[in-house]
């Protein structure tokens, strides 16, 4: 597999994280100081989106899996045809309707259309790394090129956000030293008073949403030239494709897949709480909201440099060594929530950018270790690699979404009121807990789920031996 075939493949994965990282940072604070909806509304539109996007998952497999092959592949008209309408609902998603009344509506609507064509591109594309070569170390290697493109995208998404909007979320009115003056009238004022801000703010989410939509269609058009689907090089003219009922109630007996993905379900649900409450978090608990953007490109820029890292490593000590690292940003998010210092902060982002890298990178590079051993224990059916991958991602989206919705509902109960400057000591604490301790616990169960992970680096090689027989 050439390098120029791997970095157009990782490419074309980084527009939906591009996407997906200017939601998972900004779309919850949007919701509550820009859009004006309340903590319930937007934890419902959180969570529902989510959801929506993980039912679409095995909805994608079972029409993925029945499609026939193209003079472009099975997958890769999958993932065209999807791209323009992925664009117009993400650009929609951040529109501020002119009725008040309808906003919920309308946003539940859009990010429930974002989500579900998200899962129709993601399905077909991290499948395609079981397409596009059978040598384990040419998928490890485009897993790795497609994760640091996928990081960079993330970084690039949260980086272009965070610049382009910060200032709507910077109010003179909210510089005041809380310690010096903490009288009523300061902790209720508004951020945002006059409704001409208000408009303006809106229109530079606007320029946002559509600077990505453009990064979006750039990369699609990459991987479509740059990419080439091969078919299964182990399936025989006699083998028959897995109905995928019967493939997904495989998928879901086969022990390697089910504790590979139990751990990362909750490991990917602590780094989605991460993600989608750090901004309040800086804004409203640590006194950092002239910061965010920058802590937030802090986090990517370390993710980003630490990917190579990570492959090297887990090439050398083995994947679930490498899953160490995961747990290196729980001391420091715990220090981050009890002393909230601006230079302990950078070093915090720097160290989970190191730990997200990691999270990001396993899975992605231990499920095609998966696939190979089911087709090791199945070897006359084909056709199951997108029963795997869509599976894989309906579960983690669905953990991320109940996560985010319990944590949008937890604002809710505890008093959040948005455009004020100063929270109440209970949302504080809300935010503490959600960047601290509820992540801190996910991860360390998801972590003891992978102790019993069987996969070794002795029992791939066996399976890649015996896969070449096969072939």
């Amino acid at each position: 597999l050439s390098t120029c075939s791997k970095i157009c493949y990782a490419i074309g994965g980084a527009p939906n994280q591009v996407a997906g990282s200017a939601a998972s940072f900004f779309l919850q604070i949007y919701l509550l100081d820009i859009a004006h909806i309340t903590p319930f509304h937007a934890s419902l539109v959180l969570f529902i989106g989510k959801a929506s996007g993980a039912v679409t998952d095995p909805v994608a497999g079972f029409f993925i899996s029945k499609s026939r092959w193209t003079k472009i592949g099975r997958l890769m008209p999958w993932v065209l045809a999807c791209t323009p309408f992925t664009i117009i609902s993400y650009f929609l998603m951040w529109y501020l309707p002119p009725f008040v009344s309808g906003r919920v509506a309308w946003y539940l609507t859009f990010h429930c259309l974002f989500q579900a064509l998200t899962t129709l591109f993601q399905v077909p594309y991290s499948a395609l790394t079981m397409f596009l070569s059978t040598d384990q170390k040419d998928r490890d290697s485009a897993t790795a090129y497609r994760m640091t493109m996928e990081v960079l995208g993330t970084l690039i998404g949260a980086s272009l956000q965070g610049q382009i909007v910060a200032s709507a979320h910077v109010s003179p009115h909210c510089t005041v030293n809380p310690s010096v003056n903490t009288t009523d009238s300061w902790h209720d004022t508004p951020s945002i008073l006059d409704p001409s801000n208000l408009l303006s703010h809106q229109v530079i989410y606007m320029i946002a949403a559509g600077v990505i939509a453009g990064v979006y269609l750039l990369g699609i058009v990459v991987l479509f030239l740059g990419v080439k689907e091969r078919d299964d090089p182990y399936a025989l003219n006699s083998d028959r494709a897995i109905p995928f009922c019967k493939g997904l109630a495989l998928t879901m007996k086969h022990g390697p897949y089910v504790k590979l993905t139990a751990s990362f379900l909750l490991i990917s649900t602590a780094v989605q709480l991460e993600q989608g409450n750090f901004v309040l978090f800086c804004t409203h608990a640590a006194g950092l909201r002239n910061h965010f953007q920058y802590l937030v490109v802090t986090i990517l820029v370390s993710a980003v440099v630490s990917v190579p890292f990570w492959q090297k490593f887990l090439q050398r000590f083995g994947k679930k060594c490498a899953a160490c690292g995961i747990s290196w940003m729980i001391p420091f998010a715990v220090m981050l929530v009890t002393i909230p210092n601006l230079i302990l902060a950078y070093f915090v982002a720097f160290v989970s950018g190191l730990s997200i890298a990691a999270s990001l990178l396993l899975p992605w590079s231990m499920l095609p270790d998966v696939v190979d051993n089911f087709r090791l224990q199945n070897p006359h059916g084909k056709g199951h690699e997108t029963i795997f991958y869509s599976s894989y991602v309906f579960f983690t989206k669905m953990s991320a979404g109940i996560g985010l919705g319990i944590s949008a509902a937890g604002l809710e109960f505890t008093g959040y009121k948005p455009g004020i400057c100063r929270q109440s000591d209970d949302v504080i604490l809300t935010l503490k807990l959600l960047i601290g301790a509820v992540p801190a616990i996910l991860i360390l169960l998801g972590l003891l789920i992978l102790l019993f992970y069987p996969i070794t680096e002795e029992s791939r090689k066996e399976t890649k031996l015996a896969l070449e027989e096969l072939r």
